[in-house]
């Protein structure tokens, strides 16, 4: 429409309206080899990924490891494949995740809301969704990195990515970022909802919390990752109602030579087997949907280490997805950070 009192061939300018945007890590277009070095090249070159100076780092991503590791990492995606809408779980799982927080904040808000949702890395870009938003007449924006604890490789970058697309907009919206989500009480009865469904309310001799890993190192410079994640353990834990003993912290998907967060979890469930702990239980609380790391890495070679130890029953406990309670978390954060913008 064309603003009151604008002059003649003034451009149309749309209603004014709050965007709600969601962001994801990414996934590639598909597990094809150019599809995979595509989407591993722009992840493993992400300088809150991989710190390394690209002096070292680039000949030997792009001359070795981009090589190799699309062959490997196209194969482990084909396992897990949405073949029917061909694209990755991830994707799918966080289109219905969009598709409920938008249902659930029109029923609320009405068209004073717009609900898309972005990835850090591949499809749909950061700057392609904000472009878009821009556009449709979002001049205020709730920016949530669906990362309930905070990591500079997580949280972090996907609030880098948002930032470096708002320099390219002429008429910037104002922004808020959504802070980590860890201790909030409606994320931890979820998660302790969806444990106490998947086990049918009977207590586990060990339950698994298996969290991504990165290295020790970024620990020390004063990441507050690793202690986030073990407060989401003990809220759990305490939640639930357990005695202590039965949560066990653990970290995953390590990379490269430099020591990571331990205990390592591929490591961790083969040690339980062999100390008689048969069967187990794994969450993982840090991915707020179900990805290669989960769907692939736990229930690939994490159940196979298990097993190959001597495990005899290995139970994986979804990611929270799409669950109506997830979404009620979301909705909750949304409404935390868009006071004052909406009526």
């Amino acid at each position: 429409m064309t603003p009151t009192h604008a002059p003649a061939g003034h451009p149309s300018i749309p209603p004014a309206k709050t965007g709600i945007l969601i962001a994801n890590l990414g996934t590639p277009d598909g597990y094809d080899y150019w599809s995979m070095r595509r989407y591993l090249n722009q992840f493993l070159s992400d300088k809150r990924v991989i710190d390394i100076p690209n002096w070292k780092w680039q000949p030997l991503l792009q001359g070795i490891i981009l090589t190799k590791r699309p062959f490997s990492s196209g194969k482990n995606y084909k396992l897990i494949w949405n073949e029917e809408l061909n694209e990755s779980p991830l994707l799918t799982i966080t289109k219905a995740q969009t598709e409920a927080l938008r249902a659930r904040a029109h029923a609320e808000w009405g068209d004073q809301v717009m609900v898309e949702f972005c990835m850090r890395y591949g499809n749909p870009s950061t700057q392609e969704v904000l472009e878009r938003m821009v556009a449709a007449g979002c001049r205020r924006i709730v920016f949530l990195p669906l990362y309930p604890q905070y990591a500079g490789a997580t949280s972090a970058t996907a609030n880098d990515e948002l930032f470096r697309a708002l320099m390219k907009q002429t008429w910037q919206p104002a922004v808020r970022t959504v802070e980590p989500y860890v201790n909030r009480p409606d994320y931890i009865k979820a998660l302790a909802g969806s444990v106490r469904r998947a086990l049918n309310g009977e207590v586990p001799k060990k339950l698994v919390a298996s969290y991504h890993g990165m290295p020790k190192r970024y620990l020390m410079q004063g990441d507050p990752y690793h202690c986030q994640c073990q407060k989401t353990s003990r809220l759990l834990k305490e939640e639930l109602g357990w005695p202590d003993g039965i949560i066990d912290t653990t970290f995953q998907s390590v990379f490269g030579r430099e020591e990571w967060l331990r205990p390592y979890t591929v490591e961790h469930v083969a040690e339980l087997a062999r100390q008689g702990h048969t069967e187990i239980a794994v969450i993982s609380p840090a991915f707020a949907s179900d990805c290669i790391e989960t769907l692939e890495e736990i229930n690939g070679e994490i159940r196979e280490s298990f097993e190959e130890a001597g495990g005899h029953e290995f139970t994986y406990i979804p990611c929270l997805n799409e669950d109506p309670a997830h979404i009620e978390v979301m909705l909750n954060v949304v409404r935390d950070n868009i006071a004052g913008w909406v009526r």
